[in-house]
């Protein structure tokens, strides 16, 4: 019986998201073994730093370097990650395979609706997309910066007295936490990290065998949207750690509709635009966007980011 090592997080949600992913790979593959393998991350390991501090601290992402490195070493023989934690560009060797469809991309704001925010209320996120993006349309909220998993955060609102938190609907939903949603933000004001809701499967580039096998589960309409996205992140120059939202949509006709937006940190600013291409060159259509984007003041918008 051949026997396959899966990394992942130490998160609640990062197994849940293994156990999703691998729960269909087994009933299609009875006489293959997945064996979890839990990965500890900078960014789960030190919890004081600012978010947008670890990564510089630890010489590489906060929630994806270290699996990164045991699948380059061999100590795995691929990783699950959440798609919207990797950087835009995979180490050499490693590379990325469709992801099994797509969970719900927005953000859900927990312990009230926008509408029902009292004038000055205090909202948790450790985000800077997510700050920017409310300071834009609430600019009389107080955003206070919270980090950790999903129902520490979602324990935050009594614990440090917030009206309410922001999390993706994604986690909350492959959590069970659907109860806790009290809106789902519109994707117009509030749009994702590129990737948000969709995993991402990393796997040695060597490993044909393995590849093959889940290849077989892989979404190639998911697939395209988040390379669309990712690629307009990286012609920015951005990681997951900037004010950039995104998210790709397929059409009939076999075409894609990417939407993009860029916020300054202080809300006061933002450059948005959507763009339609082919299907079949989502990299193309992220980078076109991007330099729309660009041509529009989103770099001076993001060096103001530092």
């Amino acid at each position: 019986m051949t026997t396959y090592l899966v990394g992942s997080r130490a998160s609640n949600l990062a197994k849940a998201q293994v156990r999703e992913y691998l729960g269909s790979l087994r009933e299609r593959f009875p006489g293959v073994t997945f064996t979890h393998r839990v990965i500890l991350e900078s960014g789960d390991k030190d919890r004081k730093s600012r978010l947008s501090d670890v990564p510089a601290t630890n010489r590489g992402s906060a929630f994806s370097s270290e699996q990164e490195a045991a699948l380059s070493r061999g100590d795995v023989d691929v990783v699950v990650h959440s798609l919207k934690d990797l950087p835009t560009a995979s180490p050499p060797g490693l590379t990325l395979l469709p992801p099994p469809g797509r969970e719900d991309v927005r953000d859900a704001l927990c312990g009230s609706t926008l509408s029902g925010l009292r004038n000055g209320a205090r909202v948790g996120t450790g985000a800077p997309r997510r700050i920017a993006q409310f300071l834009a349309v609430r600019p009389d909220l107080e955003l206070v910066p919270i980090r950790g998993n999903v129902p520490p955060r979602l324990k935050k609102i009594e614990a440090l007295g917030l009206d309410a938190v922001v999390l993706a609907a994604a986690g909350l939903r492959r959590l069970g936490l659907d109860d806790a949603i009290g809106e789902l933000l519109p994707l117009d004001l509030f749009p994702p990290s590129p990737g948000q809701g969709a995993l991402g499967i990393q796997v040695r580039e060597d490993s044909t065998e393995l590849r093959e096998i889940l290849s077989t589960v892989g979404d190639e309409a998911v697939h395209a949207q988040v390379r669309a996205e990712r690629a307009l992140l990286a012609q920015l120059h951005g990681g997951c750690s900037v004010p950039v939202g995104a998210y790709a949509q397929t059409e009939p006709g076999g075409f894609l509709s990417l939407f993009a937006q860029v916020t300054s940190p202080d809300g006061t600013r933002r450059v948005s635009g959507t763009l339609s291409g082919p299907v079949g060159a989502p990299e193309t259509l992220g980078a076109t966007l991007a330099e729309e984007l660009i041509d529009r003041g989103a770099l001076s918008i993001l060096d103001g980011c530092d």
